[in-house]
């Protein structure tokens, strides 16, 4: 293993902002739990509340719109949780819809597809919607299908392996017009691309902290206020009773320090990120043959490149990259213990051979163009040895 290490996997997870570690680092004195009624308890209070009101604030929400989960995977889980309440015979409080179905996409993250799956197998009507080549939804078939099923509609606003973004206005408009609540996964936009919420006029919105700079374990889900919601974890009254279990604190200061500096650091890094994929994208171009380009090239993550080499395996390529001290990903880190071609993929009608055969470079904020070259380098070396062993690419 070489010394030299390139993170290039930044849509799996970032590394934590410096300013943030500074923040964590000055309020571990924040203990105190914040329902108790004593000054530490108070002031752990204050400080979530402040944090609030500067991540609400970031994609132009009110304070109590936003409350705090563990993840977006617990946040996506809320939000699919709120219909099929009759077919499952779940106890929910007066807040909760009654009945309706889902329709979502077929290029969603793991945590939607298999809660759907789930929710399906106990009685609820799931749809899931067919994407084109690039990764886009096709409006025509969402309007068809929400004639024959009402209640939720949640397609993610950035696909986390092929970059793809959505018109997330354009579909929140035709889910409401057909009767339906939306919902978006933001935990790869929030933060990447200017998110607002009432522009949108989506029902729901999750965003995640480690996606950001920020830590792991904490992540956020919005609620437009008047629409009805029901909690996935009973107990306490914590969140307004919208999710028990006592808060966390420091991951809560944390979330809203790195949304603090996304704020400052967003727009330059945007252009910053876009012209390293450029470059990137025309270097693979220039020095190696048969390649195939995932994703949506303009409507598309400005940090994210997905690609195709034929003849050789994916996690082969991920296996020399990380010898030569490179990290990227064949996927999403969250089916990475899966043998089987990206579900993505093959919903865009990509050949399962080239599916097999495709890797994804995700750029973040401490990656430079000196990377990148080595990268560029790297890759040609890694790809030409491979397929000098192969017995499939001539």
């Amino acid at each position: 293993m070489t010394e030299k290490l390139i993170y290039m996997d930044n849509n799996a997870t970032t590394a934590i902002h410096p300013e943030v570690k500074k923040t964590l680092s000055e309020s571990m004195d924040y203990f105190g739990n914040p329902s108790s009624l004593h000054s530490l308890g108070r002031k752990a209070h204050h400080i979530i509340e402040e944090s609030r009101q500067k991540i609400a604030k970031f994609i132009n929400a009110e304070p109590d719109e936003l409350f705090f989960v563990g993840s977006g995977s617990e946040a996506n889980n809320t939000v699919l949780s709120i219909l099929p309440c009759e077919s499952t015979n779940h106890n929910c409080t007066s807040q909760c819809s009654k009945g309706g179905g889902i329709i979502t996409t077929k290029i969603e993250h793991p945590c939607i597809l298999e809660t759907s799956k789930c929710l399906a197998l106990k009685g609820a009507k799931v749809s899931f919607l067919d994407v084109d080549i690039t990764g886009l939804i096709k409006n025509e078939q969402l309007e068809r299908t929400l004639k024959d099923t009402s209640g939720l509609v949640s397609v993610m606003m950035a696909n986390n392996e092929i970059g793809t973004i959505q018109d997330i206005k354009t579909i929140a408009r035709i889910a409401h017009e057909g009767g339906s609540l939306f919902h978006t996964d933001a935990v790869q936009a929030v933060g990447k691309l200017p998110v607002d919420v009432k522009d949108l006029d989506v029902d729901f919105l999750t965003l995640s902290g480690h996606k950001i700079y920020g830590p792991k374990g904490i992540g956020a889900l919005y609620v437009k206020k008047g629409v009805r919601f029901c909690p996935l974890i009973h107990g306490g009254h914590q969140e307004k009773g919208r999710r028990a279990g006592t808060e966390n604190t420091l991951g809560i200061i944390g979330l809203a320090k790195a949304i603090e500096m996304r704020q400052i650091e967003m727009g330059q890094e945007e252009i910053r990120l876009l012209e390293l994929k450029n470059f990137l994208r025309k270097g693979i171009s220039d020095n190696i043959t048969s390649v195939h380009f995932n994703g949506h090239e303009i409507n598309s993550l400005p940090g994210t490149l997905n690609v195709s080499f034929s003849g050789v395996e994916g996690e082969a390529i991920l296996l020399y990259l990380d010898l030569a001290g490179i990290c990227v990903s064949t996927g999403s880190a969250c089916a990475s213990g899966s043998l089987d071609p990206s579900h993505v993929l093959l919903a865009t009608g990509l050949p399962i051979e080239l599916a097999h055969s495709s890797i994804r470079i995700s750029l973040g904020r401490e990656n430079t163009k000196d990377e990148v070259e080595y990268v560029i380098v790297k890759l040609k070396e890694t790809i030409e040895k491979l397929r000098k062993m192969s017995t499939v690419y001539s």
